[in-house]
């Protein structure tokens, strides 16, 4: 059994509920530690469709991108709450500079296009922000998932279990 792994969602309200649940249980059935990360710690934060709620574990400002294996940025309106942040987007420029998993579903890659880390780079995303990738200089293609060396890309729901698949692949099974 290898060592359990960190891995930070990056989180705010009205979040895609489905795209946080089921990499959330996913993560922690594998046998990784899952972090919740909002821009406060203690904040309770609701998915968009409201069938499902979760607590913030810390705020961004006390997040240090090098304690964790990956980051999971979940989509419906929670990145567009995110991504304006700079200690948000500082946190994912150097977890990007390290080379750490970025797992980003849906409207995820907003995050990454405010913390200009999509040029020349190719991912999926949900098919109504494709603009914003190309204008962020990210090349766009529409599948299921995308990896481009340590980012995960994914549209929508539907495409979660190779989304989740990819992420897992990347970090490994802890729990047996």
């Amino acid at each position: 059994m290898t060592e359990a792994k960190k891995v930070a969602f990056l989180l705010a309200n009205d979040f895609e509920d489905s795209e946080m649940k089921n990499p959330y249980d996913e993560m922690v059935k594998n046998g990784h530690e899952a972090v919740i990360i909002s821009l406060n710690s203690n904040e309770e934060l609701k998915g968009k469709k409201g069938t499902i709620s979760y607590k913030s574990h810390m705020g961004i400002k006390e997040a240090n991108a090098a304690d964790y294996a990956a980051i999971i940025i979940p989509g419906g309106k929670s990145p567009s709450h995110l991504m304006d942040n700079t200690d948000v987007q500082a946190f994912v420029q150097k977890a990007d500079q390290a080379g750490t998993t970025i797992a980003a579903i849906c409207h995820g890659p907003q995050i990454l296009a405010a913390a200009g880390l999509l040029k020349g780079r190719t991912l999926t995303s949900y098919p109504g922000i494709s603009d914003e990738i190309t204008a962020a200089g990210g090349h766009f293609v529409d599948k299921e998932v995308v990896v481009d060396r340590n980012l995960v890309t994914s549209r929508t729901p539907e495409d979660e279990p190779a989304f989740i698949r990819e992420t897992i692949d990347r970090l490994g099974v802890n729990a047996w």
